[in-house]
């Protein structure tokens, strides 16, 4: 039975400059399934990443309302949002965020260190999830020498290290070549379909938006209903 895992009800997003109003967001009612693939997609400057931002709880909306998985995320704490970030969801974005002096396991496992968890577990647990996105044999390399499409490998072994519900993708392929792009879009669906990982993504290329399950059109801050 398919279960409700992300639900926004007239969801804004406002920004204002002196007396002039700005909609980035008006009036979003989505709602996305436990295990769903769903890309959002739109033209540069329509919204889609703002849309990403507010369900990723990256930024709080104007107006409106978000339940993930049953939790009212808009009415907590900000204390409660960040630990909501740090177990709940996982974010991948299209610049790989990875601190150079830090090997590629170091890098992924800095996610489950904050969560106080014993030293062998935190490891083992970066260890496992490195080698199922293929990097196995560079886990001890630093990202200097890792290539783009490497870089952006461990940013998603680190987004995935805490079994999130629902991992967030923000134009993930952005910086790589066709045929990184390609193997990260592929990775997303293996985890999406043998473990029934929960993603949203952002993109801008639509052979990308086809591989999900569906297509959420952004347009003017507006959900595009003609697509």
């Amino acid at each position: 039975m398919e279960r409700t895992i992300i639900k926004t009800e007239h969801l804004e997003r406002v920004y204002a400059t002196g007396a002039v109003k700005t909609y980035a967001l008006k009036d979003i009612s989505i709602e996305i399934e436990e295990g769903e693939f769903v890309a959002i997609m739109g033209k540069s400057g329509s919204g889609k990443s703002t849309l990403l931002h507010q369900l990723g709880l990256l930024d709080k909306p104007t107006k409106g309302n978000i339940i993930i998985d049953g939790n009212d995320v808009i009415n907590i704490s900000e204390k409660e949002r960040t630990r909501f970030r740090l177990h709940e969801l996982g974010y991948v974005f299209q610049s790989y965020n990875l601190i150079p002096e830090l090997t590629a396991i170091e890098n992924v496992y800095v996610t489950p260190m904050a969560r106080n968890l014993k030293k062998e577990e935190y490891e083992k647990m970066a260890e496992e999830v490195l080698t199922a996105v293929g990097l196995k044999d560079r886990m001890y390399h630093y990202p200097s020498e890792l290539s783009g499409g490497q870089q952006q490998r461990v940013s998603i072994a680190r987004a995935l290290v805490n079994k999130p519900k629902i991992l967030f993708a923000d134009e993930p392929t952005a910086n790589l070549d066709s045929a990184s792009s390609e193997d990260v879009i592929n990775l997303f669906r293996k985890f999406n379909k043998e473990i029934g990982q929960t993603i949203v993504m952002v993109t801008h290329e639509k052979d990308e938006g086809e591989k999900a399950d569906r297509i959420i059109w952004v347009k003017d801050g507006l959900l595009d209903t003609d697509k």
